[in-house]
């Protein structure tokens, strides 16, 4: 009987200690800024276990779905890992990961420590906090802080801080990777929205890369044709971007401005984002 009871005991020990738990107490921190997520950490073979997503996009990394398998991009980074499968491929080498990543209502977990180190980051755990601190994102040399963004509407505008290199660092380089062929500056445009007219172009954001004592490092404005309704005549080009820097005009695509403005979002709802001004009633 004793044996029986020895038995029982150990094998709930063993489910206890290979099921994952919940770290509920457990924040996570990148660049110091707590981490916003509808799903819990959870505590796996003492390993920090995190939402694929939550952490890879506040890093600055691009996610991909295939089947089970999911590729992670950042620059030179390429990182392959399956469901249920402790090998991970790293820029073509195999290794192995000390925990399975595995689903769960709906979110992929993965060991958030690995994740975070193979992008470059520095992680520490301490009174329940992980912090993560990613790499300085420079430009020409210098440490970027923050990204300002402003935009205006029918009535007031907006002016908002944008902290985190990861995102910082995307989109700069989709400024970058998109900027087009060089144009003369349009003959009309404007940043006032009760002076638009048709043909010209409108400001539809402007993008400040600061440094560390709030000066200006690159600076890219977003201006969007405002278009009429005769298709007969040509139509220009629909997005241009403006580098103040440069005193230059670029080609510019307005899926390109979607995807800074869904890492914008993005970055607000994780807690990256800080209004300055709001005037907008």
């Amino acid at each position: 009987m004793k044996k029986l009871f020895l038995g029982m005991f150990l094998a709930l020990i063993l489910i206890l200690t290979s099921s994952p738990t919940y770290a509920a107490t457990t924040q996570i921190k990148v660049d110091g800024v707590t981490i916003v997520s509808d799903v819990n950490p959870e505590s796996k073979s003492n390993r920090t276990m995190v939402p694929l997503r939550v952490i890879s996009e506040n890093l600055g990394a691009n996610v991909k779905w295939s089947d089970s398998q999911v590729t992670l991009t950042k620059k030179d980074m390429k990182v392959i890992l399956k469901l249920n499968s402790n090998k991970v491929v790293k820029n073509g080498k195999t290794e192995l990961l000390d925990v399975k990543p595995y689903m769960k209502n709906n979110r992929t977990f993965v060991p958030m420590r690995f994740i975070a180190e193979t992008f470059g980051s520095n992680v520490n755990y301490k009174n329940g906090t992980v912090a993560v601190d990613t790499k300085p994102f420079v430009i020409d040399g210098v440490i970027v802080k923050a990204l300002l963004h402003e935009y205006h509407a029918t009535m007031g505008g907006v002016i908002q801080q944008i902290k985190g290199n990861g995102y910082n660092e995307a989109i700069y380089n989709i400024f970058i990777e998109n900027k087009g062929s060089k144009v003369e500056p349009p003959s009309d445009y404007t940043w006032s929205v009760h002076s638009i007219t048709t043909g010209g172009y409108y400001k539809g954001g402007q993008y400040d890369f600061l440094d560390q004592e709030g000066n200006s490092v690159e600076r890219f404005d977003i201006y969007n044709l405002v278009r009429g309704y005769d298709e007969k005549l040509p139509i220009p080009p629909e997005t241009l971007i403006h580098v103040p820097t440069e005193n230059q005009w670029y080609l510019f695509s307005d899926p390109a401005g979607q995807a800074i403005d869904q890492l914008i979002d993005r970055a607000s709802v994780s807690g990256f984002v800080t209004v300055i001004i709001n005037t907008v009633p």
